[in-house]
């Protein structure tokens, strides 16, 4: 969120022994991070914890390329790791979770970790293309990069029918798997869409019915008593700087959450979800069907 009197937003705070052989190959090992148009990673992602691993398993099995797992975690996976054999896939069980430690950087693995294939970021008229008629909401994020205030706004995005994070041309952000993990499954449901220049975006998204809603800290309409549109994009600002005042001034509407004052404002993840509550609150059916 931006705060009008000045281009930022309030501070927010940031969030051995060798594993033994499956009785498979091992699959091939990770390729290093790529990177293609807008600065986007493509090849593949290391994913952990379990609703992050069962969300991919569910919607793109064909994506995973080596999983490790702990002993303990077997009972649990077994659907996942039949699937492996019959599909010639590499797995691992690892004794020592120190050893999921390492492969996760995190010791918040929750007994499971998996390389797999990144899902590339859609382009924009291909997003808009597959997007059923009527209400639909989206957020384009404008700078935001802390890994955790991705994955928790992933979360939300997909509790409330978000069909897609818009991520502004030459933006550099990707998922990763520590937001991947905080989405708790969220980064599965939610498309990331990469959008061409800002002009650009702009006249694609107004032609699609869209109106652009900057949200500020102050300065703006109460977001509660706001009759929000059935097509509505919500631009939010970067977790330090915020969103471009310029930016924030040429979108449709502009938007605040009220408060107490006790603070200066939300962080940039807890505002996404209370602005996406908003929307939902006035259309609660529209979401699920903007979702693919």
């Amino acid at each position: 969120m931006a705060d009008p009197r000045r281009p930022g937003q309030g501070r927010d705070s940031p969030w051995g022994r060798a594993p033994r052989p499956a009785p498979r190959a091992p699959a091939p090992r990770s390729a290093p991070p790529a990177r293609g148009e807008g600065g986007q990673e493509t090849g593949e992602l290391r994913l952990y914890g379990r609703n992050a691993v069962q969300a991919l398993f569910a919607r793109r099995p064909q994506a995973i390329r080596k999983v490790y797992l702990a002993e303990a975690s077997i009972p649990q996976w077994q659907p996942l790791l039949k699937w492996c054999v019959a599909n010639r896939i590499g797995y691992r069980v690892v004794d020592d979770t120190g050893d999921l430690d390492r492969l996760a950087a995190s010791r918040h693995h929750e007994g499971i970790v998996v390389d797999a294939l990144r899902q590339p970021p859609l382009a924009l008229d291909a997003w808009l293309a597959s997007l059923p008629a009527g209400p639909v909401l989206a957020l384009w994020l404008d700078g935001v990069g802390n890994p955790h205030n991705l994955g928790a706004i992933l979360r939300s995005a997909a509790h409330f029918g978000v069909a897609g994070i818009l991520l502004p041309a030459g933006a550099t952000l990707a998922l990763s798997g520590a937001a991947a993990r905080v989405a708790e499954g969220g980064a599965e449901a939610v498309p990331l869409v990469q959008l061409p220049r800002t002009d650009v975006a702009d006249a694609q998204l107004h032609e699609a019915g869209f109106v652009l809603a900057a949200t500020l800290v102050d300065g703006g309409q109460d977001v509660f008593a706001a009759p929000l549109p059935p097509r509505l994009v919500y631009v939010m600002g970067a977790e330090g700087e915020g969103m471009d005042r310029g930016f924030a001034q040429a979108c449709d509407l502009r938007v605040s959450i009220p408060g107490s004052g006790a603070v200066e404002s939300l962080n940039v993840a807890s505002a996404t979800a209370v602005l996406l509550a908003s929307w939902w609150r006035q259309r609660p059916a529209a979401g699920s069907s903007a979702l693919r």
